[in-house]
């Protein structure tokens, strides 16, 4: 299961790391949200090198303006707190490239 990030503290630490993670930016009124969702989710299963992790931008509006937020989904894929790469829109077939080529970063 894609664990929330519940803090800004939590945020900062998790992007900073050595680990690459992904984060999935979302609200509870996005369809398109809910329809990529379960892939998401299928994907950290897949993917174990990888962390998974989701914001709702409405309950971490400081972590989303850091980011520079504007769509939803869109998924940001951090590493030594550096922004490796982005989805922005519910696509599938790119999310999954991205999420690929992110567990190539962690080995």
């Amino acid at each position: 299961m894609v664990e929330a990030i519940k803090s800004f503290k939590e945020f900062q630490e998790l992007i900073n790391g050595e680990e690459p993670v992904i984060i999935d930016f979302y609200t509870d009124w996005c369809g398109p949200c809910r329809m990529v969702s379960p892939l998401f989710e299928r994907l950290s299963r897949q993917f174990t090198a990888v962390k998974f992790r989701k914001v709702n931008a409405e309950e971490q509006e400081q972590v989303s303006q850091e980011v520079g937020i504007r769509a939803f989904p869109t998924f940001v894929v951090f590493q030594n707190g550096n922004k490796v790469n982005e989805v922005v829109g519910a696509d599938p077939h790119r999310l999954e490239a991205v999420v690929q080529n992110t567990s190539s970063l962690a080995a």
